[in-house]
């Protein structure tokens, strides 16, 4: 008993090795890496931030020493133009008519075209080229498209013996030539996240709920959308954000005519601010717009964390 007990206490006590926040590996990459990418983040993003917001409080035309101090003159002259609330409006228009129809078409086609084939992938492609297609060729093509002497809508018109307006000449029809422009511009985007989505459900839940008699349009509405939720989550937020910032298509279709009703707030940012030597005018539209996204995307956080707790 003596000589067991001996050994029971010689035996050395296993002190569990402290784990570490990174392995030594890792540190190195991270110093590696992360350097570049932090630069390149201050230089263009950060510091550019830092300049606009300087720039909010100044009247200054891009030249020579910032010394006119004029506080918050600029915003108030913001605020004030006759313009920014038309251009407040459209932004709108454009995340109305982004949740409300672009992102329900994505759905419908993401769902049409979630089965693996040849001629679906074909369908897939035909509908994702527009995205692929750079922001302002879409504008150039859609402006000859739209063109009321020589483009393809009075062509159409004269076929079937209707006379078309000059849609992007009409203060009136503007806004929808534009708002059909960027659904069929974005929503192939919006439709392959809501594939990626689909294709990751199991295959056997649906196969299951089919084998109960379950009808298809319950297997959507009951199984399929409620398993994509992260995917439409990310849409949504893309969609909001794309729609705030939407500048590349209006220039080269409308350039925020007729009689600028068709700015948006990041072209009105241009027009009255950049082109007309205003960077302090500028600046404080910029200012706005990025308090505008952080509050949207704070927002959307909010709403969303109390929907998963809920």
């Amino acid at each position: 008993m003596a000589s067991v007990a001996a050994g029971t206490e010689a035996a050395p006590s296993v002190v569990p090795r402290k784990r570490r926040f990174m392995e030594r590996r890792s540190w190195i990459a991270l110093l590696i890496f992360l350097p570049p990418s932090l630069i390149l983040f201050t230089v263009f993003v950060v510091l550019p931030m830092i300049d606009a917001a300087t720039f909010s409080f100044f009247n200054w035309n891009g030249y020579g020493p910032i010394t006119d101090f004029v506080g918050f003159k600029n915003y108030d002259d913001v605020l004030t133009h006759r313009n920014f609330g038309t251009a407040v409006r459209n932004s709108l228009i454009v995340v109305a008519v982004s949740l409300l129809i672009q992102l329900p078409l994505a759905m419908w086609c993401a769902i049409a075209l979630s089965e693996r084939s040849v001629n679906i992938n074909v369908l897939r492609t035909i509908f994702f080229l527009p995205f692929m297609l750079a922001e302002v060729a879409a504008g150039l093509i859609w402006k000859f498209v739209y063109d009321g002497n020589y483009g393809l809508l009075p062509i159409i018109g004269d076929t079937i013996g209707v006379e078309m307006p000059f849609v992007l000449a009409d203060k009136f029809w503007v806004i929808p030539a534009i708002m059909l422009v960027i659904t069929w511009k974005y929503f192939g985007f919006h439709m392959m996240i809501f594939i990626a989505g689909l294709q990751s459900i199991p295959s056997e839940v649906v196969e299951a709920a089919r084998l109960d008699g379950v009808k298809k349009w319950q297997i959507v509405r009951h199984i399929k959308i409620p398993m994509i939720r992260s995917a439409m989550v990310i849409s949504v937020f893309f969609a909001i954000t794309g729609a705030l910032q939407l500048f590349d298509i209006i220039i080269p279709l409308t350039n925020g005519g007729p009689s600028h009703t068709s700015h948006t707030i990041v072209t009105f940012l241009y027009q009255f601010g950049i082109l007309r030597m205003k960077l302090g005018f500028g600046g404080a539209v910029s200012v706005l717009l990025f308090i505008a996204c952080v509050v949207v995307a704070l927002a959307y956080r909010r709403v969303l964390f109390r929907v998963e707790q809920t």
